[in-house]
Parts: structure tokens; C-alpha cells; sequence
């Protein structure tokens, strides 16, 4: 059965725990200093925030299965859709080890849909998830190639910059 994926990337941890632990009426089942997610039933979703940097707002959505077979079949409804989409089986990001892959909608949000094999101790990148010369690590969002100096490095959700404004995390 799929679950709703919904990051968000907050600029204060605490703040924002205790803000949606009220909205949801319940702590989240996973509690990092830098990450926190919620597994709820009512609706079913796997929502979480993390204090990493980015610009504040949301992150990524997605659909999160329980099986291989699910992933498969909804990776098979993309590909005969002709949507372009980039596998990353064995991912180590956000505390789990999973098998997923991305897409991006016409307005640049990025789709995570994934299957969760496992946990992991660190947030990200575990030395083994990043794919040499590609530009990314499993925890970076993969996006459009950005226009101007960025032009030849693939980018993930953007961090905040000096001065406030964003930038490509590379």
C-alpha cells in the first residue's frame, strides 16, 4: 500500500516539532538533531523536516511503498508514460537505506518514490550512495540542469546562499 512522502526543510528544528507534533497530535517516530519524520496512519503519510541548509519550504514529495513489486510497477506506469526518471537503487539518505527513483514535474518539484530497506546512522551521503562524476549523492535531490554558472552540474533542492538567496548544492 502507498504512503504519501512529504519533506519539508524547516529553518528551526525544535520550533517545527513541536508546530507539527501539535498539527498531528502525535511526536514523530523518528528524532534526529537534525531531521524528524512522522509514520501517521490518519492520513497515511511519512512526513518529515529536516534543518539541513536548504531554502525553507518543501523539500520533495512522493509516494513511499512497502514492496519491490509496488516500486516495479509504479517505475513500469512512468517509463510507459515516457517520463523521464533516475533510478537510485541501495540510496543511504535521510536515516534509511532505499531503493527508489525521481521525477520532476513541469514545475520543478522532485518525486521520490521509494521502497525503505533499512536504516542508516547518517542523514545523507555514507561514502557508498554517491555516484562518482554525476554530480549528486543520494540525499540531493536530483533536478533540471541549472541555467548560468550551474549550466554543467546537475542540482538538487537549493541551500541557502550569503544574503539570503539560493544556490545549487553540488
Amino acid at each position: 500500500m502507498k504512503r504519501f512522502h512529504v519533506h519539508v526543510s524547516v529553518k528551526d528544528l525544535t520550533q517545527s516539532i513541536g508546530f507539527y507534533s501539535k498539527i498531528f497530535g502525535a511526536t514523530p517516530s523518528v528524532e534526529k538533531v537534525d531531521y524528524a519524520k512522522w509514520m501517521l496512519d490518519d492520513p497515511r503519510i511519512n512526513f518529515a523536516i529536516s534543518q539541513r541548509g536548504h531554502v525553507p519550504g518543501v523539500n520533495h514529495l512522493g509516494f513511499q511503498v512497502d514492496s519491490d513489486e509496488e516500486l516495479r510497477g509504479l517505475r513500469n506506469q512512468v517509463a510507459s508514460a515516457d517520463l523521464a526518471a533516475l533510478d537510485e537503487p541501495g540510496a543511504a539518505c535521510c536515516y534509511a537505506k532505499s531503493d527508489k527513483y525521481w521525477v520532476e514535474d513541469p514545475q520543478g518539484i522532485a518525486w521520490e518514490t521509494f521502497h525503505s530497506l533499512g536504516t542508516i546512522t547518517v542523514f545523507g551521503e555514507d561514502g557508498a550512495s554517491a555516484k562518482a562524476g554525476e554530480g549528486y549523492s543520494a540525499c540531493c535531490i536530483p533536478l533540471a540542469k541549472q541555467p548560468s554558472d550551474h549550466a554543467d552540474a546537475a542540482c538538487c533542492v537549493p541551500k541557502v546562499a550569503q544574503h539570503g538567496q539560493a544556490a545549487c548544492c553540488g
